[in-house]
């Protein structure tokens, strides 16, 4: 499936990063480190699961996922859907190991149950709906 492992100067350089919304819908929008921490407790008090998309504004197949990404956040309100942006927290996404783009984290209690490497639509929905499943009736 897609993914980005490299930036290209020419995308870097493009007016279309813009073009596609990253952060719509339910997902919040990480920029800080205190703020994943804060988002974390919160759904850890909360009781949510939380889909970390680590993603590049550069980068195809990120693009091509964000919308279903943000669709996804609206249908599954009972997880936390979060987005980090490689370039503005390297060395965050570098501390979970990031080789491409997008690569998404499935969090329990700030512990990874799954993860899933590249822009597969129907591998990211079933992962999803598996954990979606797992949980109590009273938290979906």
């Amino acid at each position: 499936m897609g993914n980005c492992v490299a930036k290209s100067q020419q995308a870097k350089d493009s007016d279309s990063d813009h073009d596609v919304e990253f952060a719509a819908g339910n997902v919040k929008l990480i920029t800080t480190k205190e703020a994943w921490d804060q988002y974390l407790e919160e759904a850890r008090r909360d009781g949510k699961i939380v889909i970390a998309n680590f993603s590049a504004t550069w980068c195809g197949p990120c693009k091509m996922i964000a919308p279903y990404y943000c669709e996804l956040s609206e249908k599954y309100t009972s997880m936390m859907f979060l987005l980090v942006d490689v370039d503005e927290l390297t060395d965050f996404s570098t501390s979970w190991d990031i080789k491409a783009t997008p690569t998404f984290f499935f969090l329990e209690d700030g512990q990874q149950l799954d993860k899933l490497v590249g822009a597969n639509k129907p591998e990211l929905q079933k992962k999803i709906v598996a954990i979606n499943d797992s949980l109590p009736e009273y938290k979906q």
